[in-house]
């Protein structure tokens, strides 16, 4: 697949660059697609949530009331679930929610989700944008012109800070290291902005 190169201005170079087959032309998979994308939402929850059990309350543990004759129910202590203030049945504990996945379900997945957005033709390829100090208005500008500023994904090769900087405070777009690229962001994006020093990667 040939993509023409566009510069910061948003016009074309005249030049094309080619996408290889074995990333940008296979047979997508969905199911892995779905499991690389349940494995990043499952590691971004913090897990900490916490509800105190009966045996954590604190409070009398005396018997309330004598066992029978009362006609109403048994009550061990004034921590029980069933009174106001007591404790929870089987509540929430810390926990990890992150699972295993097989590399190579991984890279299936990378790939397959590569193959959609460039049959969605929402693949843009750009000459690297370098900024000499941090600076959103710039780099707003430059989205625009390429037409990537609605959730867009620009992704570098390398950490530039001034590009971070510059980005941080713009909601319609975000940077990526094209080693940091996951399934999640390709997906979640309406147009993928590769620079053109980035598909070195690629084709290595």
């Amino acid at each position: 697949m040939k993509v023409k190169v566009l510069n910061t201005a948003g016009k074309e170079t005249g030049r094309e660059v080619t996408l290889p087959k074995e990333i940008f032309g296979i047979e997508p998979n969905d199911h892995a697609i779905y499991l690389d994308v349940k494995q990043y939402l499952a590691n971004q929850r913090q897990g900490t949530h916490k509800a105190k059990e009966r045996a954590e309350i604190a409070g009398s543990t005396k018997k309330i009331r004598k066992q029978k004759g009362s006609g109403g129910a048994r009550f061990g202590s004034i921590k029980s679930p069933i009174l106001r203030g007591g404790g929870r049945v089987f509540g929430p504990r810390p926990r990890n929610y992150g699972f295993k996945l097989n590399k190579k379900v991984k890279v299936l997945a990378r790939h397959s989700a590569l193959t959609y957005r460039a049959q969605d033709k929402a693949i843009v390829v750009v000459e690297d944008l370098k900024m000499d100090a941090p600076k959103t208005k710039d780099f707003v500008a430059f989205m625009n012109n390429i037409g990537a500023d609605k959730k867009g994904l620009y992704v570098n090769q390398n950490a530039d800070k001034n590009l971070i900087l510059s980005s941080r405070n713009f909601q319609g777009a975000r940077i990526t290291e094209v080693n940091n690229l996951n399934t999640y962001d390709i997906l979640n994006c309406n147009k993928l902005v590769i620079s053109e020093s980035s598909l070195e990667y690629f084709n290595k």
